[in-house]
């Protein structure tokens, strides 16, 4: 009903009741509660219904947001979940990680004045009342397939695909080289913006989906990517990036120093209840120490607020830019203030300090100059500005690079691109290799998990393509017509 929308002229903008900074740092859990039914409805009322919806627009999935906000603001809310995940597969891990404020809520035609529609949350109680409610089940194909697609890597990418390619009828297998399935859901992103339970809800969703996995099973070390060509009817390679980018500075490799996802591991490991050698001994705990970490996106706030949540004595982030031009989600920067992260704006180091471990970071004052070819301003040192600041451990989160990925996979054949992400034919998302498909950041390079399900989406109906124009689809040894999907 119209009238039930346009609400945000009377209606101010209202986040899910958010845990006091005092008390969530001392533990893991999620720092919003959940919406009540009723409040939930009050802020989906909100949306202005617009006629160019540019929250959808600037969202990689192009979510029907404004839809299923009216349908919750109606109360249809097993309306409202059916219409989210058909073109999300995990709009409940979306509506946690997401950095909404620079996609669909930072786009949305209301913000400035009245404060955008609270999408995340909304998306968020959407499909967690969906599963409370038993609405989301097993994937039934309205008909199986006989040719079977193996897919490389069990993170975000490579889930989206299987889960396409499942509902599509065909035979997945997943592969990947970690003892759990979920990538960087399940080993990067911290507890308190993702619980576990939350991605093995999703993984058992697949299994009881007929999807298998092979974990501990690193392609190029225990199965060759031949074998997988051999064994299978389509590949899809779905890795992700995990080399760490690194600093060219002086005191680079003392004892203390450490890349973020190394760190970011070895907790959330810990919070599963494995004993982790690192973290034991306190090489990767920060408890009782001065933290410093380098970087300003969203892994550096991942381990500014882990941190802080391990007891730090201090800590410090620094950033070669100012905040306006920081890459990671504002949201987070000012959660990460609340709970005591103290920010050093426009600091880059210059050198790491200590006999036989760090004991202090050389940083050295930045100035932003002229925009380089990006458009962004380019930093550049002010002389005689150094400041040595204390720390005991030093974390660095600059971002992650692909590995050598024709050695990784045991195939010399397979092309990349000059910066060292596989090269693939944009209309066909096929690498050089015929029936190896790739998607995700080990082709766009370390980007968001918005972007890795839309590209693990797109290469499903890809695969599809490819495997219904190679040979017609046959059940139980029969020709079948190819239907539409």
């Amino acid at each position: 009903m119209a009238e039930r929308m346009l609400k945000f002229v009377g209606t101010p903008q209202a986040l899910p009741e958010k845990r006091p900074a005092a008390e969530r740092r001392r533990d893991f859990q999620e720092i919003y509660a959940q919406y009540a039914r009723d409040k939930a409805a009050e802020q989906a009322a909100r949306c202005s219904q617009c006629g160019v919806p540019f929250c959808q627009i600037h969202c990689p999935l192009h979510n029907n947001i404004p839809d299923w906000l009216k349908l919750t603001a109606e109360g249809r809310l097993d309306e409202a979940y059916e219409l989210s995940s058909a073109t999300n597969n995990f709009p409940e891990i979306c509506g946690r990680i997401c950095p909404q404020d620079r996609l669909c809520e930072g786009n949305c035609v209301i913000e400035k004045g009245f404060e955008s529609v609270t999408i995340g949350a909304v998306e968020k109680f959407i499909t967690d009342t969906a599963w409370d409610r038993g609405w989301v089940k097993p994937i039934q194909p309205r008909r199986e397939r006989v040719e079977s697609v193996g897919i490389v890597g069990a993170g975000p990418a490579g889930l989206a695909a299987a889960e396409q390619l499942r509902r599509k009828g065909y035979q997945v297998a997943i592969y990947d080289r970690y003892d759990r399935v979920g990538g960087l859901l399940i080993y990067g992103i911290p507890n308190f913006k993702l619980e576990k339970d939350i991605v093995q809800r999703r993984e058992t969703l697949l299994r009881d989906s007929k999807v298998s996995f092979h974990l501990n099973c690193e392609v190029g070390r225990d199965v060759s990517l031949a074998q997988l060509r051999e064994r299978h009817d389509a590949v899809l390679l779905a890795t992700g990036v995990y080399k760490a980018r690194d600093i060219a500075a002086p005191g680079v490799g003392l004892p203390g120093i450490a890349a973020a996802l190394d760190y970011l591991t070895a907790s959330n490991r810990q919070g599963l209840g494995e004993k982790v050698p690192d973290f034991e001994s306190g090489a990767l705990d920060a408890k009782g120490k001065n933290v410093v970490v380098i970087g300003g996106g969203d892994t550096a706030m991942d381990c500014v607020r882990t941190a802080v949540r391990q007891g730090a004595k201090s800590v410090k982030c620094l950033y070669r830019r100012d905040r306006a031009n920081m890459p990671g989600s504002q949201r987070e920067v000012k959660h990460a203030e609340e709970e005591g992260v103290e920010f050093v704006w426009l600091s880059a180091p210059q050198a790491f300090l200590g006999n036989d471990t760090v004991s202090h970071v050389r940083s050295v004052r930045i100035h932003l100059g002229m925009p380089d070819a990006s458009g962004r301003q380019t930093p550049q040192e002010i002389p005689n500005s150094h400041v040595n600041i204390e720390a005991d451990l030093v974390l660095k989160a600059l971002g992650f690079d692909p590995e050598d990925l024709p050695a990784m996979f045991a195939a010399s054949d397979l092309a990349v691109t000059g910066w060292n992400t596989l090269k693939i034919d944009w209309r066909s998302m096929m690498t050089s290799l015929d029936g190896v498909f790739a998607a995700g950041d080990i082709v766009r390079g370390a980007s968001l998990v918005v972007w890795a399900v839309r590209d693990g989406r797109d290469a499903a109906e890809r695969i599809h393509s490819y495997l219904t124009a190679k040979a017609p689809m046959t059940a139980n040894g029969a020709a079948l017509p190819v239907a539409a999907e």
